[in-house]
């Protein structure tokens, strides 16, 4: 192969290819546009020793500018039913959450120190509850690395309270919806890894289906299902304000 070839070659590529930001975004937009979203949730708990619980929730979610807003309502069983959290996603600082529990009739607000924490003993964390802002992480300049029609990024969080030193995420080249992500713990150890799963199309826009959270450092699982979603309900800002917390 020639100097002047090669050198073609390289500059074809390098105009041509996506940064790992640029590969972010597009996953990130392949998923934005519902305007809100109202679903029901299933989670299934499953322990070192394959015991499994089960979970169910009503989920609601308001798309912003940057900023979305979620509530969920726990629905069964009996021990965990009236449960309810809110967060208020944001993207020049952490975000606010609260957690409302009914057995205490009061309003728990998650403190930024504390969202690396499990999230009613599930294998998510409250950080992993928040929706995912190209602008909370730090990408690597150049090109993205693409394997087998698959783009492997790595990011950064930007917040000082994450509990992720870095995630690898798995992009399909085709469809830029994401596959898998790995999430390194504080000690640059691999933690848990995300699948993502039965992905729904809503005229352009996509809502995951089933995500399975495995945690490699204890053996146990978290897997949450949606149904029955829909999208553009007409879902206000009013409708997630913390008074709905108690109702």
């Amino acid at each position: 192969m020639s100097k002047v070839f090669l050198s073609l070659l390289l500059l074809y590529t390098s105009l041509f290819s996506l940064s790992n930001y640029e590969v972010s975004k597009k996953s990130e937009d392949r998923m934005s546009g519902f305007e809100d979203a109202i679903s029901t949730m299933q989670m299934t708990l499953i322990n070192a020793a394959g015991q499994k619980k089960s979970r169910t929730m009503k989920m609601k979610v308001l798309e912003g500018e940057d900023e979305d807003k979620s509530l969920m309502e726990f629905l069964t069983p009996a021990d965990v039913k009236g449960t309810k959290f809110l967060s208020y996603e944001h993207v020049n600082k952490d975000d606010d959450q609260w957690l409302y529990l009914p057995a205490l009739k009061r309003v728990k607000r998650i403190a930024s120190k504390n969202k690396s924490g499990s999230f009613m003993g599930s294998e998510f964390s409250y950080e992993d509850l928040s929706a995912f802002n190209v602008k909370k992480y730090t990408y690597e300049d150049g090109a993205a690395k693409l394997v087998n029609g698959i783009y492997v990024i790595t990011s950064k969080p930007v917040s000082k309270y994450s509990g992720y030193t870095k995630l690898i995420s798995y992009i399909d080249s085709k469809t830029f919806l994401a596959q898998k992500i790995e999430y390194f713990d504080r000690k640059k150890e691999l933690l848990k890894t995300a699948t993502f799963e039965e992905y729904k199309k809503f005229d352009v826009v996509y809502r995951i289906g089933k995500i399975t959270m495995s945690n490699i450092q204890n053996d146990k699982t978290t897997i949450l299902v949606w149904s029955e979603q829909k999208i553009k309900n007409g879902l206000k800002a009013k409708d997630f304000h913390k008074r709905y917390l108690k109702k």
